[in-house]
């Protein structure tokens, strides 16, 4: 009789302590949050509850809470990455968020037609980033959003953006049409930066490849000013008319002065105007202006191409920017 009185009390005891841990276990930590974990590649659970703990995230000790998470938890790894733990999340809730939760996802977004300069800057800028920016080679970069978490190398994510150009290019290389006129996946990217930055109008894209692809075809220059305005700024906006002297200029890139196309890339274009370059519309203009609404007017003549000038000018006057 009197052993079995000393077992049910031991017996009691064991679930009244279990009762406690669970009550625990469902509570938040001593610090109400939000709060901000990164969890390294390979992290052990005792390293994550010391990280847990020091941060005020998850109630008792490191011993107490790595006891509970054997005990109560489901046994899975913690995710590597960083995790935004909210205001009062139980210690239960915050390693279910390790284990099986969506790390925080950053974004980096690289416009088409972003030439490398600018790039770099965005990089060097993303504070959540490691090491040294580098500058990539123009044209090298497919833009796009990427994707990157707190801790990561910024030359990692550059990375990662020049592979998706490489692998981007070569698919699209393999679909050119028999009309293209340039002869290597380089000289496509030299004349999609081109088009990327005279037009920003989608419809236009391929009647501006045109355009440039008559020109080279035949032996025009492609009079392009963007390549006149690229050794100058290397992409940035120049902010001001080009001079004069700029478009006598032998620069490898003045396209105004030389014929064929400039010695690179004058930006990283995006996959429509690689294209575009690759897959040109079907015209016979050589010339085009703007029209006063964004886009342009195309015309097979220089007399044709002289009138819509005209027409240009006398919109600018009207508008006072001339």
């Amino acid at each position: 009789m009197l052993r079995r009185l000393i077992l049910m009390l031991v017996l009691l005891g064991l679930f009244a302590g279990a009762g406690g841990y669970w009550m625990l276990w469902a509570s938040a930590g001593p610090k109400a949050g939000p709060h901000t974990i990164v969890v390294e590649e390979g992290s052990s659970l005792a390293k994550v509850a010391g990280q847990l703990v020091a941060a005020g995230a998850v109630p008792g000790s490191v011993t107490t809470y790595r006891g509970m998470a054997r005990i109560f938890g489901s046994g899975d790894s913690v995710q590597a990455g960083e995790f935004e733990i909210p205001k009062g999340m139980s210690g239960a809730a915050v390693l279910d968020l390790l284990q099986h939760g969506q790390p925080v996802q950053r974004l980096l977004t690289i416009a088409e037609g972003t030439p490398s300069i600018i790039v770099q800057e965005k990089l060097a800028a993303a504070k959540e980033l490691t090491g040294e920016a580098p500058l990539a080679p123009e044209g090298s970069i497919l833009p796009d959003s990427y994707s990157y978490q707190r801790g990561e190398a910024r030359s990692a994510v550059l990375k990662r953006m020049t592979v998706a150009m490489d692998k981007e290019l070569a698919a699209l290389w393999a679909k050119r049409k028999p009309t293209s006129v340039v002869t290597s996946p380089s000289q496509a990217l030299i004349l999609a930066s081109i088009v990327e930055k005279e037009t920003g109008k989608a419809a236009e894209r391929r009647t501006v490849a045109g355009v440039y692809s008559n020109r080279l075809r035949i032996g025009m220059k492609l009079d392009a000013d963007p390549t006149v305005i690229y050794p100058i700024t290397k992409g940035k906006p120049l902010g001001r008319r080009i001079l004069k002297s700029e478009l006598n200029a032998i620069t490898g890139y003045n396209t105004y002065r030389e014929v064929g196309l400039p010695a690179g890339p004058i930006a990283n274009p995006g996959r429509d105007s690689i294209a575009a370059v690759l897959d040109p519309a079907p015209t016979k203009a050589l010339y085009f202006v703007a029209d006063g609404t964004g886009g342009h007017v195309f015309a097979d003549t220089l007399e044709q191409h002289n009138a819509n000038v005209a027409k240009w000018y006398a919109i600018r006057r009207a508008r006072g920017e001339m």
